[in-house]
């Protein structure tokens, strides 16, 4: 790898099976270490679960609270810490408990609403 320069905005991408993809962007300000651990950590995988208007799937990661909020905008991508899953908020849903926010989807977030339990998401840096 190259050099490890603090990018404060990282483009990410969501694949999800038999769907597409969304865009996305990793924000290292709103929680620097949840960010630079996922970014360690991709690319990821996991296997959709919903909760009301949120996508979710567990990332092999543990991390504590860090500037966890209860509540989240529509388009937040955020980590879960009691359930050591990555989370994207696709509706006005708020989260189960609260969350690690991480960036925003910035393309493509009427994909989420489509995403069926069980479908295999993956997200990947974004070197557009």
């Amino acid at each position: 790898m190259g050099t490890e320069e603090p990018i404060s905005r990282v483009k990410i991408k969501f694949i999800v099976e038999g769907l597409g993809e969304a865009e996305g962007e990793l924000v290292r300000h709103l929680a620097p270490r949840t960010v630079d651990m996922i970014l360690r950590k991709l690319p990821i995988e996991g296997r959709a679960a919903l909760w009301k208007e949120e996508v979710y799937f567990e990332v092999p990661m543990r991390m504590g609270e860090e500037k966890a909020k209860n509540t989240v905008e529509k388009g937040t991508i955020a980590f879960w810490p009691m359930g050591s899953a990555l989370c994207i908020f696709f509706g006005d849903s708020q989260p189960y408990s609260p969350v690690n926010v991480v960036g925003k989807i910035t393309g493509n977030l009427d994909l989420f609403g489509k995403v069926k339990s069980g479908m295999v998401i993956r997200v990947e840096r974004d070197y557009k």
